[in-house]
Parts: C-alpha cells; sequence; structure tokens
C-alpha cells in the first residue's frame, strides 16, 4: 500500500512544478491517477461531477486523458493556494479560448495576484495576533510569578 505524502512533502517545491507530459501512457485509470497525485477516487469522482474533468468511460471504467491529468494538477494546486473550485474552473476553462493561452495566463496572473496579497495582509494579522498572545501569556506569568512569591 502507497504512504501518504506529508503536508510538508505535499507542498514542496516540486509539487509546484509544471506537470510533466506522460508520453509512454496514451490514457490513466482512476488508480494511476489517484496513486500520482495522492488522492481518493472519491474525490476524482467529485470533480467529475463539478465538471473540471471528464473521463471517457468505458462501461463502468473511467478513462482519464492527458487533458484530464493536466486539469486535476491545476484544480490540485489552486485548492492548495484557496482558489475556490468555481475560480479553478474559470482558470482551466480559459485554455480553450484559443488565444494561445494569453486570457487564461492574463487572469491566473490576476488572480494569483489578488491571493498572494490576501495571504500577505492575512499572514500580517496572524503575525500581529501572535505578539498579542505572547505579549499577553507573558504578563499573566509575571502576575503568576507574584502571587506565587507573595
Amino acid at each position: 500500500m502507497a504512504t501518504r505524502a506529508s503536508p510538508a512533502e505535499r507542498a514542496s517545491p516540486e509539487s509546484y512544478a509544471v506537470i510533466e507530459p506522460r508520453h509512454d501512457r496514451d490514457h490513466f485509470t482512476i488508480s494511476d491517477l489517484s496513486s500520482e497525485f495522492d488522492v481518493t477516487a472519491r474525490a476524482l469522482r467529485f470533480y467529475e461531477d463539478e465538471g473540471l474533468i471528464a473521463p471517457e468511460r468505458r462501461g463502468t471504467q473511467r478513462i482519464y486523458s492527458h487533458r484530464d491529468r493536466a486539469r486535476l494538477a491545476w484544480i490540485l494546486r489552486g485548492k492548495r493556494v484557496g482558489f475556490s473550485l468555481g475560480e479553478i474552473r474559470e482558470m482551466i476553462d480559459l485554455y480553450d479560448v484559443g488565444d494561445g493561452r494569453r486570457a487564461q495566463r492574463q487572469v491566473v496572473i490576476e488572480r494569483s495576484q489578488s491571493r498572494i496579497a490576501l495571504l500577505t495582509a492575512q499572514k500580517r494579522d496572524i503575525d500581529a495576533a501572535i505578539d498579542e498572545l505572547t505579549n499577553f501569556v507573558a504578563l499573566l506569568e509575571v502576575g503568576r510569578a507574584n502571587d506565587q512569591q507573595g
């Protein structure tokens, strides 16, 4: 049985790299993609239900294309950085606009810059809350030390 990657391993710089093409395969099974991307079959079926990927059906078997594999990589990357499924859908659907991916790049850049600004503000707020709590705990510890001495 495959071991699951830790959050730190999943967030490694390599996980953000462009997905490498798999010229050795014509298609992928649900097990192939589940294993490669460390997601459950249920998650893949959910993304299919949401219209984000569209595997071919052969009886009860789902056959995923290279396109589905690339879209799955986009979905997971987008989720990792906090985009909603609607935002992810909009960004990956722009691939098909037929303008050499210019519109897709522009939208992704704009959305990413907005997300960076939001995360930076949240980080500042978190750092301020940590500082405030640290100072508060220090104040309480001084009070407790005084209580124990007196």
